[in-house]
C-alpha cells in the first residue's frame, strides 16, 4: 500500500525513513538536512565511519532521536555526478532492498526525483511511484507513505498511486 501525505519526514511514525544525499552523506535538500538535524549526532558519527558511498547507494543506520527506527540513507548524487532520473532510481532501489533485508514492514520517504533541473514533477512523480509498485509486485508487505511538502505534489503523487493501483487491480 502507498499513501500520499503532506508533512515532515522527522515527524513519521514508521519504521524506515529515506533520506537522500551525496555520495560524502551530506543532504540534498532541506528534508534531508532536517532529518541529519532530528536524528542527533550520533547519526552523523556512524555516518562518517562509513566514509562514502557511490551513487545508488544506500546504508541503513539507527534512527537516532527520531520517532522511526531506522534512517535509509541513498546516494542520489556526488560532488562530480549531478542527481538524475537514472541516480534517483538505483538509490532508491538498493534503499529497498535495505529495508527488505531487514523485514521492515513501514517506509515514510520524500518525494524524489522532484527538484531543479531534474525532470518535469508529474514525470519524476510517475517514475518514483512505479518502482514503489514494482517492489511491491514483487510480494513485498511494506507500507509506505510518500511525505510531500506541498497540495501541489499531494495532488500528484495521489492522482499516479490511484492510477497505478487502480491500473494493478484490472491487470488481475
Amino acid at each position: 500500500m502507498i499513501r500520499v501525505v503532506v508533512g515532515s519526514l522527522a515527524e513519521q511514525a514508521v519504521e524506515g525513513v529515506v533520506r537522500p544525499v551525496q555520495s560524502d552523506f551530506s543532504p540534498v535538500s532541506h528534508a534531508s538536512r532536517d532529518l541529519a538535524a532530528a536524528a542527533g549526532e550520533g547519526v552523523e558519527q556512524k555516518l562518517s565511519r562509513v566514509g562514502s558511498l557511490p551513487i545508488g547507494g544506500a546504508v541503513m543506520t539507527p534512527a537516532g532521536n527520531l520517532p522511526c527506527d531506522f534512517l535509509i540513507h541513498v546516494v542520489v548524487s556526488s560532488t562530480d555526478e549531478a542527481q538524475s532520473t537514472l541516480t534517483v532510481q538505483r538509490a532508491v532501489q538498493n534503499g529497498l532492498r535495505r529495508v527488505s533485508d531487514m523485514g521492515l514492514t513501514s517506509l515514510a520517504l520524500p518525494p524524489l526525483g522532484i527538484g531543479v533541473g531534474m525532470t518535469q514533477p508529474e514525470d519524476a512523480a510517475r517514475a518514483l511511484c512505479e518502482l514503489l509498485f514494482n517492489h511491491l509486485d514483487e510480494g513485498e508487505t511494506l507500507e509506505m507513505t510518500l511525505v510531500v511538502s506541498s497540495p501541489y505534489e499531494e495532488e500528484i503523487f495521489s492522482r499516479i498511486v490511484r492510477e497505478l493501483s487502480d491500473q494493478r487491480a484490472s491487470d488481475t
